[in-house]
């Protein structure tokens, strides 16, 4: 983000002029980025230069007005650069975010697949801009980097550009692989970041057990209530025809099963507004703008502009919103009564085998059949998007079975080897 919330303007002209100096010393004479760490007195000490641009210089064009690598090549043209550094004035605030083919739930690890849906927020000129390299269609191999984009927000201060960040993530379709656009919007709603309380050691800190979604709560759990029940009643009118579940239509009492809570409601309404009551409390939702099989369901509810990603499932909704992803049932009062006496499905015990928790290539194994291994011995090793990862046993056993071998190339959840 820029400007730097850890930064005041006496800390940040210091260590403009030791940028300077390095690359006069040198005698640079292009675009580079000098990047320095900071503590908690604003003491700041030299990482290391970049003879380029980094990734993140957009958050800098957008506050600054100025674009980078034209001024990049203009100077290698031999011509001066325009201005002065006093003349360069900071208008607002902006925030990038890096969107990646990666699955935060399982360590961030790297994922592939092809880009069945891919639909970037809308770009607004100086507020939302989307730096992409990919299209739908494409496909996010283990051989590369998996980011799939720049996403980068402009404000008036930081919250008012962390806010945009959120909508813009909340409108931001990807399916066909694992991404993380959840996990930054849920990081844009975390108070500690809105703060601006921030370290390198922020993930680990708030996740130390890994990162899990959030589960619908407060006025986020209300929209996705609101939504799936007003979703549910367009999809039946436009269906037309009655199913198993009966699809909610206005007057309609039902019961929204939200990730395992049961909420009853009734709904009022048709077309672009509709009203929703929970639990004795109004929620209206105007200038509707959802058909069946779109990935985006846009309204205004209790005042703001939300988006909302629907996929249809099964039987009902998988609905994404500030970070909460959410499965969504909209039931008859009686259908509700009868879901809870249905039996929980229960897992099969996977903990014998060893899976990969990537797509990669399993460039080596370190055990063989009958092998007795301890917690913690290394198993394999996967390589995926140029890093090797090595597996290791989570508790002692005997190999009893290997079902891949060095050279293979590994799905996600791919047995690799089977214990006693």
């Amino acid at each position: 983000e820029a400007p730097s919330p850890a930064l005041d303007a006496a800390t940040r002209k210091a260590m403009g002029e030791q940028a300077v100096a390095l690359a006069r010393a040198v005698g640079y004479e292009s675009a580079g980025t000098v990047e320095f760490i900071v503590d908690r007195k604003r003491k700041f000490y030299f990482l290391e230069m970049n003879t380029r641009l980094q990734v993140e210089h957009p958050v800098t064009e957008m506050i600054t007005g100025l674009d980078l690598v034209e001024q990049m090549l203009r100077v290698a043209n031999g011509e001066t650069l325009p201005l002065t550094q006093d003349e360069v004035s900071l208008d607002g605030w902006a925030v990038e975010t890096r969107v990646y083919a990666e699955d935060p739930e399982r360590g961030f690890l790297p994922s592939i697949g092809r880009l069945d849906r891919y639909l970037p927020p809308v770009e607004l000129a100086g507020r939302v801009r989307v730096d992409g390299g990919v299209e739908e269609g494409n496909r996010i191999t283990m051989f590369y980097d998996p980011m799939i984009a720049k996403l980068v927000t402009h404000g008036p201060t930081r919250e008012a550009a962390i806010d945009r960040m959120a909508d813009a993530l909340d409108a931001y379709v990807v399916r066909g692989v694992r991404h993380n656009t959840g996990f930054l919007a849920a990081v844009m709603a975390h108070p500690r970041f809105r703060e601006g309380r921030l370290t390198t050691a922020f993930i680990d800190e708030e996740f130390p057990d890994g990162y899990t979604p959030p589960a619908p709560a407060g006025i986020v759990r209300d929209r996705l209530v609101a939504v799936a029940v007003v979703v549910d009643a367009l999809a039946g009118a436009r269906n037309g025809v009655s199913t198993p579940l009966r699809p909610v239509r206005p007057g309609d009492e039902r019961v929204v099963m939200l990730a395992g809570e049961a909420v009853p409601v009734t709904v009022t309404g048709g077309g672009a507004d509709w009203t929703v009551d929970l639990y004795g409390r109004d929620v209206a939702l105007a200038s509707v703008e959802w058909r069946p099989g779109a990935p985006i369901f846009q309204a205004t509810v209790g005042g703001s502009d939300i988006s909302v990603q629907v996929d249809r499932t099964r039987i009902g909704w998988r609905l994404a919103h500030r970070g909460v992803e959410a499965a969504a049932v909209v039931l008859t009062r009686r259908a509700a009564e009868l879901a809870r006496l249905m039996p929980e499905k229960v897992p099969p015990d996977l903990g014998r085998f060893l899976l990969s928790p990537m797509p990669g290539l399993l460039v080596s194994l370190a055990v063989q059949l009958g092998q007795p291994v301890k917690a913690g011995d290394e198993l394999a090793v996967v390589e995926a998007m140029k890093m090797e990862n090595i597996l290791r046993a989570a508790s002692d056993g005997v190999v009893k079975t290997l079902y891949a071998a060095p050279g293979a190339s590994l799905a996600v959840d791919q047995v690799i080897l089977e214990f006693e």
